[in-house]
């Protein structure tokens, strides 16, 4: 896959051209996602080829038309702004989350995707730890991202959406997705016509099965890293290499755990990228058939 077909505009055109990457992802993928779940047979909202599944990008009335003609899912991907190294853009999970929340979307066939939350839970502010250390990281209370998305959730119950998929990108706010969608449900019981599922899956498929396969093709723990290193990095060039400074891969491997790199970045591929983009859109797509069938 070349990197002209991911490659997404600078600035704040970049999220506009979410859609551009995910169709450059989706032709990568075609010839292995067109087996197994994708090709069985999908709901009779799924969108039409091309059609939008960005939430932000439709009408009211397109949305609520979806809506009425079965689509039943929505997911919400949750990113975060923090540093990411000298190599990697600040907004990392947030361009990762829109595109990979896009790609399982238009698997599942019957969903489509919120807008991409970039505010989280990033340490204390002040004085400042973890990523607050290095300029650009963005970080609100516990409480505070808790109560956006509890009100996120229950705006697509009132607007006639029955499942709520949380899809958090970062590692640091799991736990605050578990107790929100808990408190809902519990709140809920009664009423059989929406769930929140924080899914698990999504974020744990980057830490486990994608490490494995890294760690098969000869890469070591330590090369592959827990942040900004092998593994994080080959996944944003698979989302939009433009995300990755490759001038910068050097210096960030030369001063690791003292300039924001847990890892070794420099043999970061495209390749390697998107083996962890089949992992994390297999592994959700089939953990979310999971939970929207069991209830």
């Amino acid at each position: 896959m070349g990197e002209g077909a991911l490659r997404s505009r600078p600035g704040v055109g970049r999220y506009r051209a979410l859609g551009l990457a995910l169709a450059g992802l989706l032709l990568g993928l075609l010839g292995l996602l067109a087996t197994g779940t994708a090709a069985r047979a999908a709901p009779a909202a799924a969108a039409a080829p091309g059609a939008s599944l960005q939430i932000e990008e439709l009408t009211s009335p397109e949305l609520g038309a979806r809506i009425a003609a079965g689509t039943t899912t929505v997911l919400v991907p949750i990113g975060g702004t923090e540093q990411n190294g000298p190599h990697m853009v600040l907004g990392k999970h947030n361009l990762r989350a829109g595109v990979l929340a896009g790609l399982i979307a238009r698997q599942l066939g019957n969903a489509v995707v919120a807008p991409v939350l970039a505010y989280v839970p990033e340490g204390a502010i002040h004085p400042p730890a973890a990523h607050m250390r290095f300029a650009g990281t963005i970080s609100i209370p516990e409480p505070v991202f808790e109560a956006v998305l509890e009100a996120t959730a229950r705006s697509f119950k009132q607007h006639g959406l029955r499942d709520i998929v949380f899809l958090g990108d970062h590692g640091g706010y799991q736990k605050s997705e578990e107790r929100v969608a808990a408190r809902l449900n519990r709140e809920w019981a009664a009423d059989p016509s929406c769930r929140v599922h924080a899914l698990p899956e999504y974020y744990r498929s980057t830490q486990t099965a994608y490490v494995e396969d890294l760690k098969q093709r000869g890469y070591s723990p330590a090369e592959i890293g827990s942040h900004a290193g092998l593994a994080d990095t080959a996944l944003a060039l698979a989302v939009d290499p433009g995300l990755v400074r490759s001038d910068q891969l050097a210096r960030a491997a030369s001063a690791a755990g003292h300039n924001g790199v847990a890892g070794d970045p420099r043999r970061a591929s495209i390749e390697l990228g998107q083996l962890g983009v089949r992992r994390v859109v297999d592994t959700t797509v089939a953990a979310i058939r999971t939970a929207t069938r069991s209830r």
